[in-house]
């Protein structure tokens, strides 16, 4: 969310940006955010002056009935019960004012960088780099239901009967693999520094207002009827709520978390072949890194990000590339973000595996996330960035560490989380 006092100071900076993200719709919400906060200044300055007003009325009164001039005291009442009046009136349109203020600045998209290519949807994300060799063997990849089928690791019949449609059962060697790479990717994350975590898996109303966009809670947030509570549809979430409302030390930042929670979206659209395996599912498992930063940190941070998404999977001999986010796919609140894609040697193509993104300071200024210097308060930057979300990460691992004879190679890193096994040979 942008400060109101931006808006105001540099009104075509914001509808040129809104021009970029190709949401003219809200071009006029600009002009009604400025007019709304002069009307609330306007009153609020109207208010404080009849405040004044009213003490040194208030004075007089008292001034005059021990004098006991009660008729030149009742005048003076009356004008304070008049002003008095005005007061409740214009505190009743602030309120008022306010109310429609924030609604307004709750969709006004934040300042993309400078950096973000221009562009209406994800088709025109540029890629910026390929790490590993994009292989494609000789033999046949099957679709990775398929493959899961070979281990018995996988029961979609059983789970449409206990959950319905985007649901799964994973089983024996399919499901170790997959606790196998979560496992891994906390400890990977714990050895670059972060803190580990395990946060709530239900947020408040607010906290999800605080994190998101009014649209993207719409298509993916579940909510707990009859309770203020929504699941989870990303550890960041909770994560970032944790600070909801905080001043955090100066010298604590950069405050470095990653976190492991169970996610659960609506995934609304979700249709054909995939929905057959589990690439697109209503809840999956996920290692998420966050950080809270200082304002000149937050870039460099970011970089250090995505970067270790990619490290992750290199090191289970995924090749990935990395996609600079346009304009128009990123969602209101962020600054920059990048998507990492596995190398999907069944497709010939890529699939995203992970996003990475700076949000700058739109997340702490909708929850009052603030840190205090030799400057004075201000707020943080917070960032977010996928380690591991499966399984579709799980599906990368299989496709690029398939063999001809139906068996997977177990990658080095994830052995020891597998008791040393090498192979998982399929059953049939």
């Amino acid at each position: 969310m942008l400060d109101i006092k931006f808006v105001r100071e540099n009104p075509e900076i914001v509808k040129n940006n809104i021009k970029k993200k190709f949401q003219d719709e809200k071009l006029p919400l600009v002009d009604e955010a400025i007019e709304l906060d002069k009307s609330i200044r306007a009153n609020k300055q109207e208010c404080e002056a009849l405040r004044a007003s009213r003490n040194d009325l208030s004075k007089q009164i008292g001034a005059l009935m021990k004098n006991k001039e009660i008729d030149k005291a009742n005048e003076i009442k009356a004008i304070v019960a008049k002003n008095n009046e005005r007061i409740a009136e214009l505190e009743s349109q602030i309120t008022e004012a306010s109310e429609k203020l924030l609604k307004i600045m709750l969709v006004i998209p934040q300042i993309v960088d400078d950096s973000v290519p221009v562009g209406k949807d994800d088709s025109q994300n540029v890629e910026i780099k390929r790490y590993g060799e994009p292989v494609v063997p000789a033999y046949e990849v099957p679709y990775h239901a398929d493959i899961i089928a070979r281990f018995n690791g996988l029961d979609k019949e059983a789970s449409g009967r206990t959950s319905g449609n985007g649901f799964y059962y994973l089983l024996g060697d399919i499901a170790r693999l997959h606790s196998a790479m979560l496992s891994y990717a906390r400890d990977f994350m714990i050895n670059k520094g972060f803190t580990y975590c395990i946060p709530p898996f239900m947020i408040h109303g607010d906290v999800v207002q605080g994190v998101m966009s009014f649209a993207e809670m719409e298509n993916m947030m579940y909510k707990i009827e009859g309770e203020d509570l929504y699941l989870i549809g990303t550890s960041e979430h909770s994560m970032i709520g944790r600070f909801k409302n905080q001043i955090v030390k100066e010298s604590e930042l950069p405050i470095t978390l990653t976190s492991y929670s169970p996610c659960f979206r609506k995934e609304v659209g979700a249709h054909g072949i995939e929905e057959r395996g589990v690439y697109r599912v209503h809840q999956f498992e996920k290692q998420e890194m966050v950080v809270l930063c200082k304002p000149d940190e937050s870039m460099d941070w970011y970089n250090k990000m995505w970067s270790y998404t990619v490290e992750f999977f290199r090191s289970l001999d995924v090749p990935v590339r990395t996609l600079e986010c346009c304009t128009g796919d990123l969602a209101d609140l962020k600054v920059k973000s990048c998507d990492v894609e596995a190398w999907s040697p069944r497709q010939k193509k890529y699939f995203e595996v992970g996003s990475c993104s700076t949000l700058g300071d739109a997340q702490a200024r909708r929850l009052q996330i603030r840190t205090k210097g030799e400057n004075g308060t201000y707020l943080v930057h917070t960032l977010n960035n996928t380690v591991l979300a499966t399984p579709r990460g799980l599906i990368g691992v299989i496709e690029n560490n398939y063999n001809e004879d139906g068996s997977i190679n177990v990658p080095k890193a994830l052995q020891p989380y597998m008791g040393g096994a090498t192979k998982l040979v399929p059953k049939k």
